[in-house]
């Protein structure tokens, strides 16, 4: 396990989540994701939510999905609020803040929010709770899912924001990608539906995107620590169940990587 008490403060981060990969289609699609993959294989690991909302509060209170093991000592944290009086490992940065946001915060971490998916448009209360974690945060009708370049928009956007942001700024960069979301079958020609097929077509689409934010983020004065991993899956026919806010192992089963640019 990456010492976390080593990578906060001496690293920018930066927090990518799939909005609802599966797992399965992770997994098969691998070997064409250079950049989420280049350095090591999708670990199998369990969301804490079922749907974006959820699962978001989650990550954000410290909760990154968990390995999907039985043994207990596999299921090490990054991040651990203090004074729960709960145990922790000694690798486990601790924040003393309601969430990791506001506590790379106090860290002296400028935090960016790029959304994706509605729960990120600021357009009703509800959709403004996440965002309103972060300084400052982002949505366009562009970063939507219904926009099938998407994920050129919102990484066109954060090289923006790169580019004005200086090199000695401590960042912590979340992308919520939307992409992957449905309706992604239009990321395969002729296809009517969305299904594993597609959504893998949309996973190499946003692989193929985010190596340029990637470049750009090695270019900057600190290394980068990045957790890339998907909030939760969805099912398209299996057992009867349709979509995701639902418990059915393709929705809980998600991928989870962690890596230094």
């Amino acid at each position: 396990m990456i010492n976390m008490n080593d990578i906060v403060g001496s690293h920018d981060i930066l927090m990518i989540t799939l909005d609802t990969l599966r797992y399965d289609a992770a997994v098969l699609e691998e070997n064409h994701c250079p950049n989420l993959c280049g350095s090591g294989s999708w670990e199998k690991r369990h969301t804490p939510g079922s749907f974006t909302y959820a699962a978001h509060h989650a990550f954000f209170g410290g909760f990154l999905p968990t390995p999907a093991t039985t043994n207990k000592k596999d299921h090490i944290r990054l991040f651990h609020s203090k004074h729960t009086g709960l145990p922790t490992h000694p690798n486990t940065w601790l924040f003393d803040t309601p969430d990791i946001v506001s506590g790379l915060q106090a860290e002296g971490y400028r935090t960016i929010c790029i959304g994706g998916v509605i729960f990120f448009t600021k357009k009703v209360p509800l959709a403004k709770v996440l965002p309103g974690y972060f300084q400052e945060s982002y949505w366009r009708m562009t970063f939507g899912v219904t926009n099938s370049r998407s994920t050129e928009h919102q990484v066109n956007h954060a090289l923006k924001l790169l580019e004005r942001a200086g090199m000695e700024e401590k960042l912590f960069l979340f992308l919520n990608v939307s992409a992957i979301h449905g309706p992604n079958h239009y990321f395969v020609p002729g296809a009517k539906k969305d299904s594993v097929d597609t959504q893998r077509a949309a996973l190499r689409y946003v692989d193929g995107q985010l190596g340029r934010l990637f470049e750009a983020m090695r270019c900057r004065e600190r290394p980068v620590f990045c957790l890339a991993f998907s909030d939760h899956g969805t099912a398209y026919g299996e057992d009867g169940y349709e979509g995701h806010r639902l418990a059915h192992e393709v929705v809980w089963n998600v991928p989870y990587r962690e890596f230094v640019l």
